[in-house]
């Protein structure tokens, strides 16, 4: 597989930048006058202003370590700049967007490495695409420092984690930027300048290579958990990498699935196929019956309506959790929130089928592209860290989730998505699947069918017993050249 795609952070990668007390604090008064335009009146001098401004950040960046989630400006002004300060919070929430922006353009120094644009225009001139993956409150800095330096028309996608609402490490912003750049992770490389988050990220969303460019500026944190494929200096190394990458790439190194016609990627469905819940529902049983709402009887088509709006991301899956409470007559706000912890953790209930980590890892080493369909209320990040924990996570090359496309199979669209992603026609995908519809879906689509863990009226090409008997049926046995280690 060659790189069809080069993903490049922002800070520290397209750019360098610094920053320091006496830059911030020179910054300061700016903020305070943008603050005052608002109608954010502050008793403070420039040196308490300062202190609090950049207190807050402090706290809010940590937790944003912890959790990996990117909050929108106004809750970060809100809760962690000024959680405790009396101000016209109408006021600030409208402003809080571009006060974030001049927080992130005053408060650094920065300047694009000089040689970027060359870098971008022969990448462009190779036929690779160009995006971009960046940590950033604002939703207006990025793509006005890439206007600034004259090379934003080069970057689609621009993946920004205060858009999408997580932040890198998480693997789910990354499968993210390739999902919206119809390429499989598989054939993607990203450039950053820290181990930690651009490295560690990129390995566990499958890409197929992660380089590091050096950054001088000393952000005082730990930074590993991952080798990447190289370190680089100069943006200009980056170029002999893609060469020595398509040149290695020659027709005789190819593997055998990649003959036209023969099998070359799997299709997964996601619960009861990699997982499934031994105990389904029982801690959310047991709240209702300490509420003494177990009888209460709920209209099964209300809850599907639910289910069906949760699953097309209409509404959020702590929305869905709320208003299925409330249809059982919850309203009181500490039942709710008990109400929502314990379908939460029926949720995170699961267990693999035996055999599903190594069986990926052998087709995956075998040169088949692996990638889900699954119909989910779950955010992609939720099942990834299932994954994880797994000890497959790095496997996909796609996932498509009717949450953030809005349909559910047997749609033809969730399927062409996924075939769009891998750059395959249908006869070169097989999906792996229970539910009677999905199957046929993946059939009207044109993939060869397998069914596992199926009912008595599943009709499939294949038909599979356990997991790991995927690895012995002829369409794919017969292409193994790596010998299969059994666990």
């Amino acid at each position: 597989m060659s790189i069809r795609a080069v993903f490049f952070d922002m800070g520290g990668t397209i750019e360098t930048f610094w920053h320091n007390p006496e830059l911030r604090l020179h910054a300061t008064p700016e903020l305070g006058r943008k603050l005052e335009l608002a109608g954010v009146h502050l008793p403070f001098e420039t040196t308490e202003l300062y202190e609090i401004i950049s207190s807050g950040l402090d706290r809010y960046h940590q937790w944003t370590l912890e959790t990996l989630e990117e909050l929108p400006p106004s809750r970060v002004w809100r809760e962690f700049i000024f959680p405790d300060i009396p101000v016209d919070q109408n006021r600030l929430d409208l402003a809080a967007e571009e006060l974030m922006v001049d927080i992130e353009l005053l408060y650094y120094h920065r300047e694009m490495r000089p040689e970027i644009p060359g870098v971008l225009q022969e990448i462009k001139k190779a036929g690779l695409k160009i995006g971009l993956i960046s940590n950033v409150c604002s939703r207006g800095q990025v793509p006005l420092s890439l206007g600034k330096y004259g090379i934003l028309d080069y970057f689609d996608p621009v993946v920004l984690s205060s858009i999408y609402g997580r932040r890198k490490p998480d693997p789910a912003i990354f499968h993210h930027a390739a999902r919206l750049a119809n390429i499989p992770t598989s054939e993607c490389l990203y450039v950053g300048d820290r181990i930690a988050r651009d490295v560690v990220g990129a390995r566990k969303a499958g890409f197929r290579l992660a380089i590091q460019i050096i950054n001088n500026f000393e952000h005082g944190e730990e930074d590993n958990g991952a080798e990447p494929d190289a370190v680089i200096i100069r943006m200009t190394e980056l170029l002999e990498i893609l060469r020595t990458e398509s040149e290695s790439l020659s027709p005789t190194s190819l593997p055998s699935i990649q003959h036209p016609g023969k099998l070359r990627a799997l299709l997964f469905d996601a619960g009861d196929i990699l997982y499934f819940r031994p105990e389904r529902g029982q801690k959310f049983q047991t709240f209702l019956e300490q509420c003494d709402l177990v009888d209460k009887k709920i209209p099964a088509k209300e809850i599907e309506t639910l289910k069906e709006q949760a699953f097309h991301g209409s509404i959020t899956q702590e929305q869905f959790r709320e208003a299925v409470l409330r249809l059982h007559g919850v309203d009181a706000p500490e039942k709710i929130e008990r109400g929502k912890q314990a379908m939460q953790e029926d949720d995170n209930n699961i267990r693999f089928f035996k055999g599903v980590r190594e069986t990926l890892i052998a087709l995956k080493e075998n040169g088949y592209m692996l990638g889900i369909i699954t119909d989910t209320a779950n955010p992609l990040h939720v099942k990834l860290k299932w994954f994880e924990n797994g000890g497959f996570v790095h496997v996909w090359d796609s996932i498509i989730s009717s949450y953030d496309l809005g349909y559910q199979k047997p749609a033809p669209e969730i399927y062409g998505a996924a075939l769009q992603q891998l750059g395959l026609t249908a006869n070169q995908v097989a999906f792996v699947g229970h539910d009677v519809n999905e199957l046929k879906g993946a059939r009207t689509a044109g993939m060869k069918t397998i069914a596992f863990n199926y009912g008595e009226s599943a009709k499939a090409d294949f038909y599979i017993k356990t997991f790991s008997d995927l690895l012995k049926l002829p369409i794919i046995s017969s292409s193994l050249r790596i010998p299969v280690v059994r666990e």
